[in-house]
């Protein structure tokens, strides 16, 4: 079982390399696969066990993270990046980040220029927050301790959006929440930039109940890529909105609470208090 395992992951690491080396010819599945001495079904599988997306998903990553590299770094157009990155189209390039990033590639060169982005400092059970909206939804909200660093990490993710300290409806209907108002949870709306494994991760982050828990490997059969626990790890550590996508209540499989990107400490004292108040 373990020779297999080996194997296995030999081939899924020969077949990363080559996807990332020859992107730009936009290989289809079945000359990944013979690259690896598998059938596409077989290979389609397998990779998507280890790697938590598919081929086809994976080389989609790769493009994009390329043509990111290439607006943003140097004077390409959106001509010249999409023939760098080996699609068709600059259609095929907006499609891909629009399903990706969340955001056009026009956008994301522009760094959310034109983008309206309201924030504000609220206090919370568990110390102060800053929770930001775009008039989509809220996109940012994070625990923090000291305030000049938390807005500029928000604008380091949006360095060119007009930025306005504002409470607005969007942001006082998601605090609500730690008002044990749990059953306004579907109204909250939100904003959020990420992968589809990002999304589908942290989609189901919100059907964990609250005062449950779950765990890393637990998600990720969830989403049906059993062998993705280190992904959804990764995926649950890039959630943008605190508190709201509850990556608070997935543990580790040995019952340690493991790490949060707000601190451990916090994390524990965020369980216990949702514990207390849905058995009252």
């Amino acid at each position: 079982m373990e020779i297999q395992k080996k194997i296995d992951y030999q081939r899924i690491a020969e077949a990363i390399d080559f996807i990332r080396k020859n992107f730009q010819q936009q290989p289809d599945l079945d000359e990944v696969a013979a690259k690896v001495h598998l059938s596409p079904f077989h290979f389609q599988r397998l990779f998507s066990d280890w790697a938590g997306v598919s081929p086809k998903k994976f080389l989609q990553f790769v493009s994009v993270e390329h043509a990111k590299y290439l607006l943003k770094t140097t004077a390409s157009s959106l001509f010249d990046a999409t023939y760098e990155t080996g699609l068709s189209s600059t259609g095929r390039l907006h499609d891909l980040f629009i399903s990706i990033e969340g955001m056009t590639p026009g956008e994301y060169k522009n760094g959310g220029k034109n983008l309206q982005i309201h924030y504000s400092f609220a206090e919370s059970p568990f110390g102060n927050l800053l929770v930001a909206s775009t008039p989509k939804g809220i996109c940012h909200m994070a625990f923090t301790d000291d305030e000049t660093t938390a807005l500029n990490q928000l604008q380091m993710q949006f360095p060119n959006a007009s930025f306005k300290q504002m409470t607005d409806f969007l942001q006082q209907n998601a605090l609500y929440i730690f008002q044990q108002d749990w059953q306004q949870l579907d109204r909250i709306k939100l904003h959020l930039k990420g992968t589809d494994f990002q999304l589908k991760v942290w989609e189901t982050l919100l059907k964990i109940p609250i005062g449950g828990l779950s765990t890393y490997g637990s998600v990720a059969a969830q989403i049906q890529s059993p062998g993705a626990s280190r992904a959804v790890g990764t995926a649950i550590g890039k959630n943008p909105v605190a508190y709201l996508i509850p990556c608070h209540r997935v543990i580790r499989a040995v019952g340690e609470i493991g790490d949060y990107h707000w601190g451990a400490t916090r994390k524990t004292a965020i369980i216990g208090w949702e514990a207390a108040r849905s058995q009252a």
